[in-house]
């Protein structure tokens, strides 16, 4: 029963409630000169774009800054916590499209999909934080709201919007942190896209139990006539987004 409990209060805890993204911590010295929030958490995105979660620290962030790791805490309460704003300071980065009635609902749900690829394509962290912590910040809702009207101008009966919503950008999600893990690993192995994917594809390709499967899609890439791996991953996007759309419009169709 203690251990339900605990999980349940860590499940409600978040930043954004009780008022704790308004106020500094309540813990550690006093606050450092020329130090705030906002710079504590534009430190945080570089660091997590440059090390990943696993090699975030608030020791290594107070060593970022110069300044001592108590007195982060002048300004959040955990390390959880500066993760929530992090996440969120990512979101603010995302173009959403004007709130425009008028507008093709199929153009701009294209537009909102393409950003939040390209967002988790930048962030290769943000999924794993994204699958972690609430999502209730200011930005993150705010995308969420432009996800919503787009998807409610679609035609669809009241009960089907989440599932659209879910279908979209779902996809993007695993498709966008899938694209992201490969970009961050050509990056540590200080490689091209189109060196690593070949590389790692040839040495895939000598292991028996992979060999056929693989083979297959070396001959599919082929011919695609010499695409570069960004620009395969770029029309295998699209193509699927016109799948789902194509999909949402069907399903309108069919009443």
């Amino acid at each position: 029963m203690g251990k339900a409990v605990r999980a349940r209060g860590a499940a409600r805890t978040s930043v954004w409630l009780e008022g704790k993204a308004r106020r500094g911590g309540r813990r550690g010295g006093q606050p450092s000169s020329g130090l705030d929030r906002e710079r504590i958490t534009e430190a945080t995105v570089r660091l997590l774009d440059a090390e990943g979660p696993a090699g975030f620290s608030m020791r290594r962030l107070a060593a970022e800054l110069n300044v001592t790791a108590m007195s982060l805490y002048w300004y959040v309460d955990t390390k959880d916590d500066l993760l929530e704003l992090a996440l969120d300071a990512a979101f603010g980065e995302l173009r959403l499209p004007d709130a425009d009635a008028g507008a093709d609902w199929r153009d701009q749900l294209r537009r909102l999909a393409a950003e939040y690829r390209a967002l988790l394509v930048r962030h290769p962290w943000l999924s794993s934080l994204a699958g972690t912590f609430l999502n209730i910040g200011p930005n993150a809702l705010a995308f969420s709201g432009a996800v919503q009207r787009v998807v409610r101008r679609t035609g669809l009966p009241e009960q089907r919007l989440t599932g659209a919503v879910s279908a979209v950008f779902r996809f993007v999600y695993g498709y966008g942190t899938i694209e992201g893990h490969l970009v961050a690993r050509c990056a540590d192995a200080g490689m091209a896209l189109d060196d690593y994917f070949r590389h790692a594809l040839s040495a895939a390709t000598r292991a028996p139990d992979a060999a056929e499967v693989l083979q297959e899609s070396v001959t599919l890439m082929a011919a695609r006539g010499g695409d570069t791996v960004a620009q395969m991953l770029d029309r295998d996007f699209a193509f699927a987004l016109d799948l789902l759309v194509a999909g949402i419009e069907a399903m309108v169709a069919r009443g």
